[in-house]
């Protein structure tokens, strides 16, 4: 079994999902709504001493791609931490453009489901650190894991084993695994535990915890179970909690922090 490394700072990462270039928020990835431009929340999260930033392109069609690159781009030239990019993304050539933009990480998800060489071409060509795989899971008897990997925010479920496949990614080359609990998303109920345990204990890369954070008593509990980081959207930009609080309960918990 794999653990966190406990000496290493546990990572506090607002996420954005983009349509349009605005931020967007729903709960189960259904009923979209404004939260605000995502340039302002990036500077806000930054200031407030976010160690990351995810911008995810809920839509990635490719009328929205140019929207991407501007709000990449504008986001990088006021944010001095790593951004993580992803939505749309299908060739190294779209990891360029990205990079070339100010992204430093690119999460592949539906695309690297459909062609799994994907995750390797991109690790080869940037380096497995540049490499997210971004798997959005529900819990399915019919896996052998317990869960399912689910694509277009959530709304088809495959035929693929959550584990299976995290494993088959870092095989390949996926530098991290950003793991969203499809059935805790904007529920503010708390992470899926025993879903970030079981990514930990299969996992020789860093996980991401994604999916469920509703207040200060969630945060620690993912941690230990074995996220090297905690993702969270909705109680950030309702301005609930600042990156700040979360720090400050992590450290009290016994985290490790920046």
């Amino acid at each position: 079994m794999t653990t966190a490394d406990p000496s290493l700072a546990v990572r506090v990462v607002p996420c954005l999902d983009v349509a349009a270039g605005r931020v967007v928020k729903g709960v189960n990835f259904l009923d979209l709504r404004d939260a605000g431009d995502p340039v302002e929340l990036a500077r806000t999260y930054y200031e407030q001493g976010a160690d990351e930033i995810t911008f995810l392109d809920v839509t990635a069609t490719v009328d929205d791609r140019a929207t991407t690159y501007d709000v990449v781009r504008a986001t990088a030239e006021q944010v001095f931490i790593p951004l993580t990019v992803g939505g749309g993304v299908r060739s190294t050539d779209d990891v360029a453009r990205l990079q070339a933009a100010g992204a430093d990480k690119i999460g592949v998800n539906s695309a690297a489901i459909a062609r799994p060489a994907l995750v390797g071409e991109i690790a080869d060509r940037f380096g497995a650190q540049c490499v997210v795989l971004s798997l959005d899971v529900k819990r399915s008897a019919r896996m052998p894991s317990g869960f399912v990997v689910t694509t277009h925010g959530g709304r088809t479920e495959t035929d693929i084993d959550a584990v299976a496949w995290a494993r088959e990614a870092i095989e390949r080359g996926a530098g991290e695994l950003l793991v969203n609990s499809i059935d805790a998303d904007g529920t503010k109920q708390g992470f899926d535990l025993e879903l970030v345990a079981l990514m930990r204990s299969n996992s020789r890369v860093p996980v991401i915890a994604s999916g469920g954070a509703g207040a200060l008593e969630h945060f620690a509990p993912a941690v230990a179970a074995g996220a090297d980081a905690v993702l969270a959207a909705s109680v950030f930009h309702n301005r609930e909690l600042t990156v700040g609080d979360v720090k400050r309960e992590l450290a009290a918990s016994g985290a490790v922090v920046r």
